[in-house]
């Protein structure tokens, strides 16, 4: 079983940063959430059945990245792939937040429900329990498939915190630079 809580707790300070609270904001973080979905799944191109490039992007070597102290620095090998799918983490915790939850314990025991044999259709079904939030609570279903999604493109629970982490800092750098 993993404990998101310190991810809910990482995220508020984030979301307190930005502090929106147009009432559209709700509305906009289901938006947001099929975005990065959709922009995960292009990095994972499995569906492209017209291209014969279907191999996930999962790496693409140095990334330089902007600091206002000593202009751009290193950060390092970038896997697309993984970044997408953490953009999207950061946003089904903001739908947690915006329902007013701030804790979820994963348990792997649970999910034959919320996962599909196929990566195509587990982006969809990902998709599906996103809109269903606009309808009523499915968020644990939400949460689940989006977690086994996860595991399913092959990334560990250790590297998806560890990516978390890393593009929370990002998106607080371009919080402070007024991206």
């Amino acid at each position: 079983m993993m404990n998101l809580n310190k991810l809910f707790a990482t995220q508020k300070v984030l979301r307190d940063k930005i502090g929106y609270t147009g009432e559209d904001r709700f509305h906009k973080l289901i938006l947001a959430l099929l975005v990065e979905v959709g922009e995960c799944a292009n990095e994972w191109r499995g569906f492209k059945f017209w291209s014969k490039d279907q191999e996930p992007r999962t790496t693409i070597g140095v990334v330089k990245s902007r600091n206002n102290i000593t202009g751009y620095t290193e950060r390092g090998i970038k896997n697309p792939l993984l970044e997408e799918y953490v953009d999207g983490l950061h946003f089904v915790l903001e739908i947690g937040l915006e329902i007013e939850l701030d804790d979820f314990i994963y348990n792997p025991s649970h999910n034959h429900k919320y996962k599909d044999e196929n990566v195509t259709r587990q982006f969809v079904l990902v998709s599906w329990f996103t809109t269903q939030m606009l309808e009523d609570d499915f968020y644990d279903a939400l949460v689940n498939s989006f977690i086994e999604l996860g595991f399913m493109l092959g990334f560990s629970w250790e590297q998806i915190e560890q990516a978390y982490f890393e593009k929370n800092k990002v998106n607080h750098e371009r919080q402070e630079n007024g991206y």
